[in-house]
């Protein structure tokens, strides 16, 4: 039942798809540190391997047919792509489906104020963080702003070496005393996460002077007023590109890992697949870290409405082929696993957990406690599904979230679920998930992208 590390397997041949494979995801994770980047930097890989906005076949009036590619944006924060099959689509779909939002800080509607001559945004954070990792580091700023003249103006300040960082401060080890009492929940509270960005006053103004250079600047370099924060979506996150880690360069160390690493497997393994026998859909989305909410979230009808569409276009459509499609479809739930961590040994149940470098992860049920909030995947899927592990010579392991009643976690598979569809949570195992800085396994990596694969042509 032990599974073996998946680096002992590999030829040459292999090891080199695995490397190349590695960098295209680290320029992926760089380019896309938001869900909007995330987003724009897919359909121009979208675009590059055929595939065509929905928008314009059904402005066009034509009809799909097997092996056509399309995709559908969703408020530039999620994306469907679709690549017909040649199977009846009321057959059902082969859906991977991941999450493109990252643990972080988000800057608040009314930021900027000057205290004791110091600059400061006020942020709001986003998922779940440990907040005390958050503080001193070089952070970066990443979003839109929306003006009321219809103008949005991209920002991306801290990427580019002449660029400047910003940071939450600390308190010094000498004069924290009372603060390193305190429980780690409360070292560092939601209301500290402040970024500094500005110490220089601007010449001639007597009443926050700090804070009116912080305007200028912004007014000179993007046209941007304090009040136009009001309609802003600006998004802290750590500066710095993604890395090879370690001695033998066998890792990757990044920011939003958790869930890119499999976004990003599942899209390149939608632009490998030749042609697909039932329809094959990948389905990136937003908000997941804060329960898949809103209208760019899974909870939001986009999917359905999506799939309803294109149906329609194949002259397929009608509300009980809708349901039947959707309850004869397969997914993978493409999120990323708890990697053991020897430093941290009591919190895993070692026969049932994730290791780092034995394959991708494959989770019957998440949830907590009793499996509360968990979709529980039938036995013969995974039945199914080891079937096609092995036919496709993938590396994979089972895992649960830690030890039963230890903590517990989330994905979007339980929404997918409720359509009647097999769902199981298949993704990545990840070190320091929801840090700062996270850790995967370029093995991990690649037995994922074979896995999805050999989903979208197997099951």
């Amino acid at each position: 039942m032990e599974r073996k590390n998946a680096w002992k397997d590999y030829d040459k041949k292999e090891l080199k798809e695995l490397e190349k494979l590695s960098k295209e995801y680290r320029k992926f994770l760089d380019q896309g540190k938001t869900e909007r980047e995330c987003v724009k930097y897919i359909v121009e890989l979208a675009k590059d391997a055929g595939y065509v906005d929905f928008e314009e076949i059904k402005k066009s009036g034509k009809k799909l047919k097997a092996g056509d590619k399309v995709y559908a944006v969703n408020m530039k924060k999620a994306i469907a792509m679709f690549q017909i099959g040649k199977e009846p689509i009321t057959n059902g779909l082969n859906i991977l489906g991941a999450h493109i939002d990252s643990p972080r800080m988000d800057v608040k509607q009314n930021p900027l104020y000057e205290e004791a001559d110091l600059a400061y945004l006020d942020t709001h954070y986003y998922g779940g963080i440990k907040k005390y990792q958050w503080v001193t580091l070089p952070l970066a700023i990443h979003g839109v702003v929306a003006k009321k003249d219809g103008e949005v103006v991209d920002i991306v300040i801290g990427e580019a070496d002449k660029d400047p960082v910003f940071c939450v401060t600390d308190l010094l080890i000498h004069l924290a005393g009372e603060q390193m009492d305190k429980k780690a929940a409360k070292v560092v509270e939601g209301e500290q996460l402040d970024i500094l960005v500005g110490s220089k006053p601007l010449a001639e103004e007597e009443k926050e002077p700090v804070k009116k250079m912080v305007l200028s600047i912004l007014k000179k370099k993007y046209g941007i007023e304090e009040e136009d924060f009001l309609s802003a979506e600006l998004e802290i996150v750590p500066a710095g590109k993604a890395k090879d880690m370690g001695f033998d360069e066998s890792m990757i160390m990044a920011y939003g890992q958790d869930d890119r690493v499999c976004a990003y497997t599942s899209v390149a393994a939608m632009f490998d697949m030749p042609e697909v026998a039932r329809t094959a859909c990948c389905l990136l989305v937003d908000k997941e870290e804060i329960g898949s909410v809103g209208a760019t979230g899974m909870q939001s009808k986009f999917f359905e409405n999506t799939v309803a569409e294109l149906m329609d276009v194949m002259g397929e459509y009608s509300e009980l082929k809708l349901k039947r499609c959707l309850a004869a479809s397969y997914m993978l739930s493409s999120d990323v696993s708890a990697a053991f961590d020897p430093n941290f040994a009591n919190s895993f149940e070692k026969k049932n957990c994730a290791y780092l470098g034995r394959g991708v992860v494959f989770n019957k049920f998440t949830g907590s406690r009793g499996k509360s909030g968990s979709n529980d995947a039938n036995a013969e899927y995974l039945g199914k599904l080891r079937k096609i592990m092995d036919d496709n010579k993938v590396a994979f392991q089972t895992a649960e979230l830690g030890k039963v009643d230890i903590g517990g976690g989330g994905t979007i598979a339980y929404i997918l679920s409720l359509y009647g569809m097999n769902v199981i949570d298949s993704g990545v195992a990840v070190l320091n998930m929801h840090a700062p800085w996270e850790i995967t396994s370029k093995a991990d990596i690649y037995e994922a992208y074979k896995s999805y694969k050999a989903f979208l042509k197997d099951a």
